[in-house]
């Protein structure tokens, strides 16, 4: 008899799913996903992607048998574009990822309710994931995004620093009970490998204990996913609280200001 965390019961998220751009190889990147496993896949677009597209998007996941998320990976270059892109794209995605390009950056993301994801580069000088951002973030709700491309693609000595920079994010996160996602980050579908394989990764060279490098890849980014889809539902008041009934004696409040 299967126990709830056993493999067979999970449903796999891959979070990072470079297809939006790749032209022919979209379709084959998004079948590929499907035939190793996953059951949902968030697609990073940029803003000018429009609701049509979007919706294109999530057709082509839904006839292949996926369940599309909608993400957007900011770049901004300081913290004021930071916040103003925040402001102006919470309640247009499921999911917003920031690429944490530089020290102040990474902090301000680690610190607003509104950010989902922290992404750093795979260069361990740039990866600004340190006690003071793991501080930070255990007081809001973002999650270290862990992109497993980065770590297939790299070889030699650039790889060995990559793992030991990873671990000792890990560790932290452990420490101040910060979510942990583990994503593809494939753009090809020769770089996009199985669940069951990033959780042998993640146990064999980062030192994750197999039951937390399971979350990782899908309860975990799975509660992120409905806790946005809930706040983004025009029923959505407050965290327990929704709307039931609209009527002339029911006062009908924004879900705007609850991010």
């Amino acid at each position: 008899m299967r126990k709830a965390g056993d493999n067979n019961m999970r449903k796999y998220t891959d979070l990072h799913l470079k297809a939006y751009q790749n032209g022919e190889l979209k379709s084959e990147l998004i079948r590929k996903a499907k035939i190793l496993g996953y059951k949902r896949v968030a697609i990073p677009t940029d803003e000018a992607c429009t609701e049509k597209d979007r919706e294109k998007l999530r057709k082509l996941c839904q006839d292949t048998g996926l369940e599309f998320v909608s993400r957007i990976d900011l770049t901004p270059t300081n913290t004021k574009e930071l916040l103003n892109s925040l402001r102006r794209l919470r309640r247009r995605y499921e999911i917003i990822a920031v690429n944490c390009q530089s020290k102040n950056i990474a902090r301000q993301a680690a610190k607003d309710r509104r950010v989902d994801l922290l992404s750093f580069p795979p260069d361990p000088r740039k990866r600004f994931f340190d006690k003071a951002e793991a501080e930070l973030a255990s007081k809001s709700l973002p999650a270290l995004e862990i992109d497993m491309t980065q770590i297939i693609t790299l070889s030699g000595k650039p790889r060995i620093q990559l793992l030991s920079k990873i671990r000792e994010e890990l560790e932290l996160a452990e420490k101040f009970q910060i979510p942990v996602v583990i994503s593809s980050g494939a753009n090809h579908p020769l770089l996009l490998r199985g669940p069951r394989e990033y959780i042998a990764i993640a146990e064999s060279l980062l030192d994750l204990e197999r039951e937390k490098a399971q979350d990782a890849i899908s309860k975990t980014p799975n509660n992120i996913i409905e806790r946005n889809r809930e706040k983004l539902s025009p029923n959505f008041v407050a965290p327990g609280i929704k709307i039931v009934r609209r009527g002339r004696n029911c006062q009908e409040e924004s879900a705007e200001d609850t991010y």
